[in-house]
């Protein structure tokens, strides 16, 4: 895997864990409204690489205690590809500087 795509995959992972903390906002915001349907996302592996998410409502009830886990969660992984996406852009810019000299 190329460095542009390591950067890539990471910033998938990044927007997926976008897309899932929108979720569980709204999952939150509407615990209390009649007839809410609760909004799950699913995580698939896109061929390219990277991670695609996908929400799609449920006929569960709300558990605030539930989405608080899943808002951590989708914290720490969005830090985590965060982390591999500065490291990718590092190595990027060390090489170009190797090139350059």
């Amino acid at each position: 895997m190329s460095i542009s795509g390591i950067s890539s995959t990471a910033l998938s992972g990044m927007r997926a864990q976008t897309t899932r903390v929108s979720a569980i906002a709204n999952n939150i915001a509407n615990s209390s409204t009649p007839g809410y349907a609760r909004l799950n996302t699913s995580l698939t592996s896109v061929e390219s690489g990277g991670v695609q998410a996908v929400v799609c409502p449920t006929a569960s009830d709300v558990d605030p205690a539930a989405e608080l886990t899943d808002l951590i969660e989708a914290e720490q992984t969005y830090k985590a590809n965060a982390v591999v996406f500065e490291a990718g852009a590092d190595m990027w810019e060390m090489l170009m500087s190797i090139k350059r000299d």
